[in-house]
């Protein structure tokens, strides 16, 4: 099983661009509003280093969606402490050649990605956001966007990923 390490930097970009536009014109005023910010208060900080941490974050995301919206990974992971499997040896690596040959191109779609991406929003990211914001004292507004800016973000991962990640 290849990996296409460059879908992973591609998608690692994904949360930035959606933010951009997410954060600003679709939701930015809202979003200020409900973190008390005004645009002052934000105006002259160094971005650069958020911006280079998020891609940080973004890629370490990309990686947890692998698994996640490819369902070959489980077979791959069950097989790989098996001897021989790291050296494309032996029975396991050969099953796993087999399986790939007649398995591998199952549920290999952008939308079945994108599926899976939403999953990973709803029941993954929406609790935590929200768990997090009701501790915070913040709004049913707050916790909407922020959980919808991740739900996009991870459709989107997640279709590019399951599609050419492997």
């Amino acid at each position: 099983m290849e990996m296409n390490f460059y879908i992973f930097f591609l998608a690692a970009l994904i949360p930035l661009v959606i933010g951009f536009v997410w954060y600003g014109p679709l939701f930015g005023n809202i979003w200020m509003i409900e973190m008390g910010f005004t645009k002052e208060s934000l105006a002259g900080k160094n971005m650069i280093p958020t911006f280079i941490l998020s891609y940080v974050f973004g890629f370490l995301i990309a990686f947890f969606l692998l698994p996640a919206t490819i369902h070959q990974m489980g077979v791959y992971s069950t097989l790989a402490g098996e001897t021989g499997f790291a050296e494309s040896t032996g029975d396991a690596f050969t099953y796993f050649q087999e399986f790939l040959a007649n398995y591998g191109d199952r549920f290999r779609t952008f939308k079945h990605g994108a599926f899976h991406g939403v999953l990973s929003g709803v029941f993954l990211v929406l609790p935590i956001i929200a768990i997090n914001a009701m501790f915070e004292r913040k709004t049913v507004k707050y916790i909407a966007i922020n959980a919808g800016y991740w739900v996009v973000c991870l459709a989107i991962m997640g279709g590019l990923i399951c599609q050419y990640g492997m």
